[in-house]
């Protein structure tokens, strides 16, 4: 939702700061690096109970997540290869980041340590809207858009670290919400790309596909009959 709505304002926002780190040589794969290490370090403060600040981390973590596009877009190296690291490590991050969770909710006295399972789910619902894009994509389709995307998540996520501190066990409740809400979004995605795939039109590559299987076919027929029909020999006349 975020990325359709806000995307395009973001990153004229954020291409100065792009062009600004292009002088110090660093390149989009250092922030997405440095993103995912600082990630880490948030699943850590989070797991030990430091929720405040790992809060502070979390977001410290989606600034250079959000540099780095602009910083290839300025030094002019976007790439696939790039872009397939930047959505790799987003999700090893996430991973740690409410495998972090579930290790708060299993060392808290005060929660059940049977929800350290609701990140997990949580985290597994999130993956399953990834690989629908990705998937989607790789098809020539759109997935995009959703109640809740990464953006939404990583939103969600920093206030369930603000108000768990005041009131004990909101990050639960909020856990749960968002559980939800990415369960309608995996709908959402699922019946999008239905609807585009039912109606798809055929591509060069599927009409090549088509051509290709009915040369096999034919090459395949064309063998039959040869190997069905015996070779004549001429038998030579005896002369009397």
């Amino acid at each position: 939702m975020f990325d359709g709505k806000f995307r395009a304002p973001v990153d004229a926002a954020v291409k100065p700061l792009g062009a600004a780190l292009r002088k110090t040589k660093m390149t989009p794969d250092h922030l997405t690096i440095v993103g995912m290490l600082v990630g880490a370090l948030a699943a850590v403060a989070v797991g030990a109970g430091h929720l405040r600040l790992g809060l502070v981390l979390v977001i410290a973590a989606a600034l250079p997540d959000l540099l780095d596009g602009a910083l290839a877009k300025a030094s002019n190296t976007s790439s696939q290869r790039g872009a397939f690291f930047d959505s790799t490590v987003d999700r090893v991050t996430d991973a740690l980041l409410f495998g972090g969770i579930a290790y708060y909710f299993a060392a808290n006295d005060s929660i059940d340590p049977r929800l350290a399972v609701l990140p997990f789910a949580v985290s597994s619902v999130s993956s399953v809207i990834s690989y629908q894009r990705a998937k989607a994509e790789s098809l020539g389709l759109d997935a995009k858009g959703g109640l809740m995307e990464r953006a939404e998540r990583i939103v969600v996520l920093c206030v369930g670290l603000l108000i768990e501190p005041w009131v004990d066990g909101a990050l639960v409740w909020i856990l749960w919400g968002m559980l939800v809400l990415i369960s309608i979004t995996a709908v959402q995605r699922f019946v999008k790309v239905w609807k585009q795939a039912s109606v798809a039109p055929v591509t060069q590559a599927r009409i090549d596909l088509r051509r290709q299987r009915r040369a096999t076919r034919r090459g395949a027929r064309v063998h039959r009959r040869s190997s069905r029909v015996p070779l004549r020999r001429r038998v030579p006349r005896r002369k009397d």
